[in-house]
């Protein structure tokens, strides 16, 4: 048995608690005076409640009304509606702490014990107090309704717990006109004494406890009552109608029990105290089954959930909601059969005829408080595994019965169980049982037999099912696909750690259910979604149609392997999903009962066939199902279904936008007018102006006034008649700034003339009367100014007047499609669904003109129908069509009828739809390269530098992207080209590719090629090191390691390769810095040791041949100069086996030869040639193997724990320590 922690608090010491009947709450009532209500299902704080003086030690909720009752140490009792977040009323009458509260199942009674030494009961809707209980001599700790029948336990410190008769009062309560005339005339003489009521009597008084009594309760449905006290035990007490004594004493506490309660479903007490336990008891046994301790809180309060199976405790520092056992009971589908296990017995369940059997009893596995875990059926044998989470982990194979008529068997082969926490069924005769403790998977037969036994890769907590041969093992961050048979690795796919997995029918799609999360992959463990939920996920199963579909505490949701979800509907309680077949969904609930709930999967079948493309599935769903709702309606515009979402909405306001983002000016229009806003025509009048329907921009010009507009519109549409008609507007209006602008659009000089002198401007009236030789006005202008033209200097030249252009040609139809646009295969097929009676009606064979859009046909047709054209002769026309020859062949052209018939029909969706979306901007060349390519430097290519840094951050934990900037600028100028344009046209821009096959699927240039790095920058690095320029190969070492991370690679050849280059550079690189830094010490003896230190891990860097022999020459020169013999010694040999030329390798023997006579250090130096070892990277320290270490995700290099989260300085852009995915080069 397992304490499972659903909820905990932190607070101030919890000396009351109470669920709620119904919700997922509980209160909570402080030692500070605070009352906390919690929602425990989503840990949160919903209330609180500060109206009590000093510690609240009562909580209680009505069991149907949306009230509580607090108790206090202020002496007040105080009613609550939580609905209204407010206090009722209070009940004063005690005169000392309040104790316990409890409200009665049926009648408005609320009972209260106190430290007065008196039990009260209270009506709460007259609010008064109708009886008080005396007879305790001291403290009353507890006092508790029974759930059924007309009595009240009570405990108290005078070591005693009575039980009271409170049928009286029950009588005396009821309706009058229930009650016999002698009872109303008694209740009426009655007389109560001076400190009780004679309507509530003392039952029994129960006498055992050494101690005062902290609680008591009756049993929910047997005749016992619980007592526990501060003499450490706990009582178990029965009665009958004229006695009660007392059955047995648990012990165990070791402290005082502070309360004790029954549990609701089993045969257990439960206990907690102030010795900082919860204990379990068995009640026919009497002992103890289970203890759970906390290390600092001592238990105040417990109590038990009214219908569901959780139990509360307070402690010192808050609270802790928990259940005993798991409710998830063990089953497996198989086929159109459910094997599930009901209270340890296995039943199958057929889902066709909704046939339950029951199999045989599993009651002798684990312990009889532990439900089995797991259940795994193997359909060629009739076999099943079943597993135990008690003691570690047990399991047992049984063979199933071929006859299940009569009694059920009991299994007696105990040769068939074993120990293990997981076990499943791998093959038709091999099974795979996981051992935790030690870590070991062995693969037994049908015997029990072990076959086969090996280590998984890496620590793991459980493994699953995945095919045959085939396991998934979950580790803490992760999932592996396990080849059995090969002892190797075939994918694995970082996830929160897997606590269930569901495969879909036909073994392609896999959910992995987390805590929160279910990530959905294919079969390879190729992750296609990833979903959170902030409530416990619970079960899951596959759709036939390939969507999951899970449970969360409180809801039925679904997910589509592209990644939506949504809601399904809600639940009251959790369930465990089985099987859906259409709208029947198969669960199993809480009590292991398989039940049958009905869904509605149109949503989520309509949202798949939106993503598959369905469209015809689409209309039929549109057509025939009732789908509604807001979300639906975000997600057909999030996924550019305007048209479809324009379907569903009567809002104005929503139609409107719809209509606008589809282009469907019609519906645009007609709800424009209904609104009848600024906004919504200024939008519409834009959108219109794209599709070049200038009536609806007119329309809506004018409905907002924006004359200028509307006069130019008038001035690109060659309209001078509404030209004139808005110059009268413009004087009616008053406005000489819109007048002279229309007099310019429709080139009026005298009315321009005319203004200018109205409002007084004389010499530009002037002006351009003399140049546009209005003479006569030119001297009237001059006279009425009192001018001469001597007076007037004007310019010599006056160049060309101003002429407004003419229409060429005044269209009959002022809208002009100059964009052929065509609806969507939604719009045409709601268009069609309105035309449906009247094309039913229309006669089939008749030529019916159907064109919407003339111009479509050509832009010459009917060009010669008014002129002729010159040189070609018009055929004469003799007589009518029907005089044509050739009359004897009657009925020949009805050969086609047939063909005329199918292309009318196949040609009218597309002629009917042939308008009003507006086509959309295509996809930009650079939104198609992040599309289409996961490499961050295609990212880059395309400017989106944000989602680059973050590929690079997830790869290889890049943080410092300041040496890379100029990198990431000359990826993006590399990917286009800029053509010149005509004078005052910008540039355009011409995207190179490195893909010219496909352009759907095209990718940037690659501006850095693998071969050329190597030729530009490794071999120049190579060359710098052999000459000693240490600067300059340490800065072409690091420009070749950055380049790396933008390398594009086709094989995955080359991208080992790109692996292998980037250790060179990091072992070069580390190797550098070891370098210069030796170099840069002083003469002191700590740094000629550090020197010789550093010179001897310079050896040991992953250097070319040539380069190693001249770090090992050095380093053996240096310990022979330092009197360092033997390790001059070492170095010269190791320089020796790499077969130097013949100097050097003379060189080589003479030191050796030396210091072979004197095999001593004189310098104690911290180097092990023998124990392998790396160095750090900042320190220059060794880290030899098994030390703690944390490693760049990038190049690799090692450092001490403590350097944890700085940036490597070796690559000097990646955060040491940090998790990383690996580098990818190839798309």
């Amino acid at each position: 048995m397992q304490m499972l922690t659903k909820f905990e608090s932190k607070s101030n010491r919890v000396k009351g608690i109470a669920f709620h009947p119904k919700r997922p709450w509980i209160l909570a009532s402080l030692h500070n005076g605070c009352i906390q209500l919690w929602d425990y299902r989503m840990g949160t704080l919903l209330e609180r409640f500060d109206e009590h003086d000093g510690p609240v030690r009562g909580i209680a909720f009505h069991p149907s009304q949306p009230l509580f009752v607090s108790g206090g140490d202020d002496y007040k009792i105080k009613v609550w509606n939580y609905k209204t977040r407010r206090c009722l009323f209070t009940l004063n009458g005690h005169l000392d702490y309040v104790r316990t509260v409890f409200f009665h199942h049926e009648n408005p009674w609320i009972l209260s014990a106190s430290d007065d030494q008196t039990i009260r009961i209270w009506n709460w809707q007259s609010r008064t107090c109708i009886a008080i209980l005396t007879g305790h001599n001291h403290y009353v700790m507890s006092a508790q309704f029974h759930p059924k029948n007309d009595l009240v336990v009570s405990a108290s410190m005078d070591q005693t717990v009575r039980v009271w008769d409170i049928s009286g009062l029950r009588k005396k309560n009821q309706a009058p006109g229930s009650q016999a005339y002698e009872d109303h005339f008694n209740r009426q003489n009655s007389q109560a004494d001076l400190f009780g009521s004679t309507d509530v009597m003392v039952k029994y008084v129960l006498e055992g406890h050494d101690r005062g009594v902290n609680w008591a309760t009756f049993h929910p449905t047997m005749p016992l009552i619980v007592s526990a006290g501060d003499d450490r035990q706990v009582k178990l007490w029965r009665m009958n109608d004229t006695k009660a004594w007392e059955v047995d004493t648990c012990r165990g506490h070791f402290n005082n029990v502070s309360s004790a309660i029954f549990h609701p479903r089993q045969e257990l007490i439960l206990s907690d105290g102030e010795d900082k336990s919860i204990r379990v008891w068995d009640m026919s046994k009497r002992n103890s089954v289970a203890t759970f301790r906390r290390d600092h809180d001592r238990f105040w309060v417990l109590t038990a959930h009214p219908e569901l199976n959780l139990f509360a405790a307070g402690h010192d520092n808050g609270l802790i909601v928990f259940k005993l056992e798991r409710e998830r009971p063990a089953f497996q589908v198989n086929r159109n059969n459910l094997f599930y296990i009901q209270n340890k017995v296995l039943h199958v369940h057929d889902f066709n005829n909704g046939n339950d059997r029951e199999l045989l009893s599993v009651r002798k596995l684990g312990s009889q408080y532990v439900q089995p875990r797991t259940l795994s059926y193997n359909p060629a044998e009739k076999a099943v595994l079943v597993t135990s989470p008690h003691e570690g982990g047990t399991y047992e194979l049984f063979n199933l019965p071929r006859d299940v008529s009569g009694d059920l068997r009991e299994p007696a082969d105990e040769g068939k169980r074993g120990s293990g926490s997981s076990a499943i069924f791998i093959a038709r005769n091999r099974f795979a049982v996981f051992d935790k403790t030690n870590q070991q998977i062995q693969i037994r037969d049908l015997t029990n037999t072990v076959t086969k036994s090996f280590k998984p890769p890496t620590q793991i907590n459980e493994i699953f099912y995945a095919g045959t041969s085939t396991l998934l093992m979950a580790t803490g961050t992760s999932v592996i696909l396990y080849d059995i048979q090969q002892r190797r690795t075939l994918a694995e796919l970082t996830t929160p750690m897997v606590k269930y997995v569901v495969w879909s029918a036909d073994m392609n799609l896999v959910a992995l259910l987390s805590k929160h999360t279910i990530t959905i992959a294919d079969k390879d463990l190729q992750q296609k979604c990833l979903i959170h939920e902030t409530i416990r996920i619970k079960s899951g199963t596959w759709d036939d149609a390939g969507v999951f579909v899970y449970c969360t505490l409180n809801h039925i949701k679904y997910a589509l392997p592209q990644g939506d979800n949504g809601i399904v509907r809600t639940l009251d309680q959790p369930v465990y999903l089985t099987r859906v077949n259409g709208k029947s969904l198969h669960i199993l609930d809480r009590d292991g009962n398989a039940r049958v709930m009905q869904i509605d999967p149109t949503e989520y079948r309509f949202k798949l066939a939106l993503v598959k493309r369905q469209y015809d599935e689409v209309l039929h769903i549109i057509r025939n199902s009732n789908l509604v709702g807001q979300s639906i309606i975000a997600y057909l515009q999030k996924k550019g279904y305007p048209e479809v979402a324009l379907h569903f909405v009567r809002d104005d306001r929503t139609r409107f936008e719809l209509a606008l983002e589809c282009g469907n000016l019609e519906v645009a229009l007609e709800t424009a007018r209904s609104m009848d806003t600024e906004d919504c025509w200024q939008k519409l009048s834009v959108e219109a102006l794209k599709q070049g329907n200038q009536q609806i921009v007119e329309s809506a010009y004018q409905r907002i006034k924006n004359y200028d507009r509307l006069s130019f519109l008038y001035l690109a549409t060659g309209n001078t008649d509404k030209l004139r008609k808005m110059l009268k507007i413009a004087e009616l209006r008053n406005d000489p700034m819109s007048r002279f602008q229309n007099a310019l659009y429709l080139g009026d000089v005298e009315e321009r003339i005319r203004l200018l002198r109205d409002v007084g401007q004389l010499p530009l009236a002037y002006l351009t009367a003399k140049s546009n030789g209005l003479t006569e006005v030119a001297e009237d202008i001059l006279a009425q100014a009192g001018k001469t033209e001597d007076e007037i200097e004007l310019p010599e030249t006056f160049g060309q007047p101003l002429q407004v252009p003419q229409p060429v040609i005044q269209l009959q139809d002022n809208n002009w499609p100059l964009l052929t646009v065509s609806r969507s295969f939604f719009e045409g097929s709601f268009s069609l669904d309105q035309k449906n009676d009247q094309q039913a009606a229309a006669p089939g064979l008749q030529f019916t003109d159907d064109i919407e859009d003339i111009e479509e046909a050509g832009g010459d047709w009917g060009a010669d129908d008014e002129n002729e054209v010159t040189g070609i002769s018009q055929v004469p026309h003799h007589g009518d069509d029907d005089d044509l020859e050739g009359d004897d062949e009657e009925g020949g052209w009805d050969m086609d009828t047939d063909i005329k018939i199918q292309m009318q029909e196949q040609s009218q969706a597309p002629v009917e739809t042939a308008e009003f979306v507006a086509p959309t901007a295509g996809t930009s060349e650079s939104s198609s390269w992040i599309q289409n390519s996961p490499l961050a430097s295609d990212h880059i290519a395309a400017g989106s530098f944000e989602t680059a840094m973050q590929m690079l951050n997830r790869q290889v934990g890049i943080v410092n992207f300041e040496p890379l900037k100029s990198r990431f600028m000359a990826i993006y100028q590399a990917s286009r080209a800029s053509l010149s344009g005509n004078p005052n046209i910008p540039s355009m821009w011409v995207y190179l590719r490195r893909n010219q096959d496909d352009p759907r699927r095209s990718l940037p240039a690659v501006a850095h090629n693998f071969q050329n790095l190597i030729t530009a920058n490794l071999q120049p690095a190579y060359n710098a090191f052999t000459k000693g320029r240490f600067a300059v190969a340490t800065t072409q070492f690091k420009t070749l390691l950055h380049s790396l991370l933008f390398t594009v690679v086709n094989t995955p050849a080359e991208a080992e390769e790109v692996k292998q280059l980037v250790g060179i550079c990091r072992e070069y690189l580390l190797g550098l810095s070891m370098e210069q830094k030796r170099r840069a010490l002083g003469a002191s003896p700590e740094a000629t040791k550090q020197a010789l230190e550093l010179a001897a891990y310079f050896t040991h860097c992953q250097l070319q041949v040539p380069h190693m022999q001249l770090a090992l020459r050095q380093a053996a020169k240096l310990c022979f100069k330092n009197k360092n013999f033997s390790s001059a010694s070492t170095f010269a040999r190791r320089l020796l086996e790499l077969a130097p030329v013949t100097t050097v390798a003379n060189e080589a023997r003479q030191i050796q030869a030396a210091c072979e006579r004197t095999p001593t250090d004189e310098i104690k130096l911290g180097y092990d040639q023998y124990n392998p070892f790396v160095v750090c990277g900042i320190s220059y320290e060794a880290i030899y193997k098994g030390s703690p270490k944390a490693d760049c995700p990038y190049c690799s290099t090692s450092y001490l724990p403590e350097h944890q989260g700085k940036v490597c300085t070796v690559c000097e852009v990646a955060q040491i320590g940090s998790q990383g995915s690996g580098l990818r080069v190839t798309a």
